[in-house]
């Protein structure tokens, strides 16, 4: 039984506000089992068709009575994002997939293959409210947090994917659509979910949370159960550029956001990495390059150097491959752990809410 349980979330009792069987925790769907007259234990079965089986359907739970399949599809539905379009590129080694959620609202998530690896990139908001001057997602503004359970499918729904491929889904990175501390409750419901031993099993320490630099929920990060691992966009050492980046430095400027990362390095034992998107002219040259290594000074970190994945309308230019190797090694004479970071898909909008960008601007054009 596994001893950190996910926060429970209250059931919904109005066919309005129907939510996903995902966004359930094994102990809430024991208590909606019950209390429509079925054992508990028919949830621990539920639990093993969703997660182990990974079914698309309440009529493959073969062991469950027809009228509890019956009760789940009317009020527990198991399919919350329906795909719109799916793209593969690079020889089938990234997929770039389109949701529609029940609201209409469309969401992407991309599956990278690796040698030894597969990598799922997760969703947790349509768009965002950071508004990172270089990224799509941030464009359009935020339009809602994502649930658990639309989370949670996201991940479930990758794995099949992998899984026909003979792959299995080994490593979740939240560095999709959204800002994950923007959504901190359901980000964490769904680590649990996830990380529930009975159910899906996915290690925690193979999960990357990745933030803009949210201060107060790092600290908070640092107090939950789960082994996660923290990523903070950081993409430039100094107040004046990061800031015009990262317009959400002018709240928690690089100097907090530091004394934030050391706290949380020092509760946790963990490494922490820093994303640092590679723009040319912007923040690619040595001295930008020094200037973050003496930030870093000391920490238990790793940066990932990530030339810029162009995006229309925004004014960066990606660097050459001299440029970005150019950035690391000075990183790396400086002591500082350093590697590059290729952007996957580049022919499919494979950056944060190109797609869906594409999507809503073909539908405008056409409507």
């Amino acid at each position: 039984m596994n001893s950190k349980r996910v926060p429970t979330i209250q059931l919904q009792s109005r066919k309005a506000d129907l939510i996903s069987v995902y966004d359930l925790s094994l102990e809430v769907l024991e208590a909606w089992c019950v209390e429509r007259g079925h054992p508990a234990y028919r949830a621990r079965q539920i639990w093993v068709w969703l997660y182990r089986q990974r079914v698309r359907s309440y009529d493959e739970m073969a062991n469950l009575p027809a009228t509890l399949r019956e009760q789940l599809g009317t009020e527990l539905p198991i399919q919350p994002l329906e795909p719109v379009r799916e793209l593969w590129t690079d020889v089938d080694e990234t997929l770039k997939m389109l949701y529609r959620a029940r609201d209409g609202q469309l969401i992407e998530t991309v599956l990278m293959f690796y040698p030894e690896r597969a990598t799922v990139c997760v969703s947790c908001q349509v768009g965002c409210a950071v508004g990172c001057s270089f990224c799509a997602t941030g464009m359009g503004g935020l339009q809602r947090n994502l649930t658990t359970g639309e989370m949670v499918y996201q991940v479930v729904d990758m794995a099949r994917r992998a899984q026909e491929r003979g792959r299995p889904l080994t490593n979740l990175v939240m560095m999709g659509m959204g800002e994950p501390f923007h959504n901190y409750a359901a980000t964490m419901r769904f680590v649990g979910i996830l990380n529930d031993h009975e159910g899906f099993d996915f290690g925690a320490r193979r999960i990357t949370i990745s933030t803009s630099g949210i201060v107060p929920a790092i600290d908070k990060l640092a107090g939950e159960p789960y082994q996660v691992n923290l990523a903070v966009s950081i993409h430039a050492a100094n107040d004046e550029l990061r800031s015009s980046l990262v317009p959400i430095n002018e709240r928690w400027p690089v100097a907090e956001l530091i004394a934030t990362v050391e706290r949380y390095i020092a509760k946790t034992h963990r490494r922490v990495s820093f994303e640092y998107a590679l723009m040319t002219g912007v923040n690619s040259s040595d001295e930008h390059a020094r200037e973050l290594a003496g930030r870093l000074s000391g920490l238990r970190c790793h940066v990932n150097v990530i030339p810029y994945n162009p995006t229309p309308g925004a004014p960066y230019e990606r660097p050459t491959k001299a440029g970005v190797e150019r950035f690391v090694s000075v990183l790396q004479e400086a002591g500082i752990p350093a590697t590059v970071r290729y952007s996957r898909g580049l022919d499919i909008a494979a950056a944060c809410g190109q797609l869906r960008a594409d999507q809503l601007s073909e539908t405008a054009s056409n409507g």
